[in-house]
């Protein structure tokens, strides 16, 4: 596929997906852009092939074979994966295919290391073998995976100033994650993922059964402030990326902060809801952070 169309493709994939994270990239510079559109585009169709409703054992085979090509693409070999013989309907795979000149000239126009990419592969490999993390430790080896590698190839498209932003990204993906976590909890425990570590719950007296259960009682209450908290520290420190971005990064950043953070907020004061219901932010409330970054950028220092 020539590279335009393939860009073109990225961005219609990410449209598709109506998320706030796709909505932040209109702050960017035209090129930067488009290398998130490829980026975002590539961690969608990971996340589906993962979270499609197959038997584990075929998604373990797509995200092998997803793997391959990505390989292959990296090393340049577009054109034989252009001509090999797609396989029968209903394999979805091939359904990537279109994004990988994109994602793979953002690769290299960016420098985004590709070890990053192939993180967020592991990362859904590990949710097929059953999801129970015992500590934060396990849990955080997690998301280090599938959202932290995310911040760090978006850093690169964004701009560093130096290596003192890879530590705060690390943060901020782990901050997003655990949001995403705590937001999730009815439907991840639906589908029989237990994210928050086993410890915390024993600690709060609260159990996976009860989680099943949709039980909302003072347990449940100081489980999830202790999660909230902790999400709260990350935050903080991933509030250290900002200085460390170019300028033209940093509104994308501070609107992704933002939303996040009001999500967090929002989690907190509706807590008895969050396994009746799925708290979210207003399209209003999202476009008033999106405002506030467009046309209240923050200064340009000296050295950016």
């Amino acid at each position: 596929m020539p590279l335009d169309a393939s860009y073109v493709f990225c961005r219609r994939l990410s449209r598709r997906a109506h998320s706030s994270f796709c909505a932040s990239f209109w702050l960017l510079p035209r090129e930067k852009r488009r290398a998130m559109h490829a980026l975002y585009a590539f961690m969608r169709h990971t996340d589906d092939l993962g979270d499609d409703r197959a038997p584990p054992e075929r998604r373990r085979l797509w995200l092998e074979r997803w793997r391959a090509l990505l390989k292959r693409a990296l090393a340049g070999q577009l054109d034989e994966i252009h001509a090999a013989p797609r396989r029968p309907s209903g394999d979805p795979v091939d359904d990537g295919g279109p994004l990988l000149p994109a994602l793979a000239d953002a690769v290299r126009r960016f420098g985004i290391p590709a070890a990053h990419l192939y993180a967020v592969i592991d990362g859904q490999e590990m949710d097929l073998a059953g999801v129970r993390y015992e500590t934060f430790a396990q849990l955080a080896d997690y998301c280090q995976r599938v959202a932290s590698a995310v911040g760090l190839a978006c850093i690169r498209i964004w701009g560093i100033r130096s290596d003192a932003a890879l530590e705060p990204a690390r943060d901020c993906g782990m901050a997003f994650q655990l949001t995403n976590i705590l937001r999730d909890l009815r439907e991840d425990a639906e589908r029989g993922r237990i994210y928050l570590p086993q410890e915390d719950l024993r600690q709060c007296g609260y159990s996976a059964e009860d989680l099943a259960r949709g039980v909302v009682d003072d347990r449940f209450r100081r489980l999830m402030a202790l999660e909230i908290e902790r999400a709260g520290r990350l935050y903080r420190a991933a509030a250290e990326l900002g200085p460390q971005l170019h300028r033209d990064g940093r509104p994308i950043f501070g609107m992704m902060c933002d939303i996040y953070q009001q999500l967090l907020e929002a989690i907190r004061t509706g807590v008895d809801d969050v396994l009746v219901r799925r708290i979210r932010l207003s399209r209003w409330q999202k476009w008033r952070i999106a405002s506030r970054w467009l046309l209240f950028p923050p200064p340009e220092s000296r050295s950016s």
